[in-house]
């Protein structure tokens, strides 16, 4: 029943809209963001059957056009383990009600239709989803690296190093450093917050 009316007071069709940010707690989507970590949503479109919640650390899809009768089932993609590629917008032509956002999320193919009066705030999306993508794409190409030069460092460090004293201190000591430097390097490169992309193309 709220969902019904819900859609009522936002005007949602089969068509999605673009929800504005004042209008985010009307919507189910705001109860799986997760606040407690610093989750925010920055961009929501809603048709009657589906919500795509973006937020800075992952996309929310409310998906009810597969679900049996009412029900819809969530799906949760995090950008850090879903890498965003094939991004494309399609405008509108003369008769079109309706322009169309497409990318590739993980595994999962997305094409969502959306208002063409909308046709501005999905060009802020666009440009968010390719920066998105653009970082995910450099920083697997800096973190290949990262490995493959520790990898040299650690063959050119056995071929020149003498074990001289306790083998398996020596063993382990190498063993933490490369662990904690890695790490770091993990960190550096796989970025898991976007907020910073969100808040600069997207028109708050």
């Amino acid at each position: 029943m709220f969902g019904k009316v819900a859609a009522d007071l936002l005007g949602i069709s089969d068509v999605g809209a673009v929800i504005k940010k004042q209008d985010y707690d009307k919507v189910d989507s705001d109860d799986y963001v997760l606040h407690e970590d610093n989750e925010r949503i920055y961009f929501l479109i809603k048709s009657k059957t589906d919500e795509y919640c973006f937020t800075n650390q992952a996309l929310i899809h409310l998906d009810g056009k597969s679900a049996v009768s009412k029900k819809r089932t969530l799906h949760r993609y995090p950008y850090s383990t879903n890498p965003i590629e094939n991004v494309s917008l399609e405008t509108a032509g003369t008769v079109d009600l309706d322009v169309e956002i497409k990318f590739e999320i993980g595994n999962q193919v997305f094409s969502i239709d959306v208002h063409k009066k909308h046709i501005e705030e999905l060009k802020d999306l666009y440009k968010t989803l390719v920066k998105i993508s653009e970082i995910i794409r450099e920083n697997e190409i800096h973190l290949d690296f990262a490995k493959h030069s520790l990898q040299l460092a650690s063959t050119t460090v056995s071929s020149l190093h003498k074990m001289e004293g306790n083998l398996v201190d020596q063993f382990n000591a190498l063993n933490l450093s490369a662990f904690s430097w890695m790490e770091e390097k993990q960190k550096q490169y796989k970025v898991k917050d976007f907020g910073h992309v969100f808040e600069k193309f997207i028109n708050q």
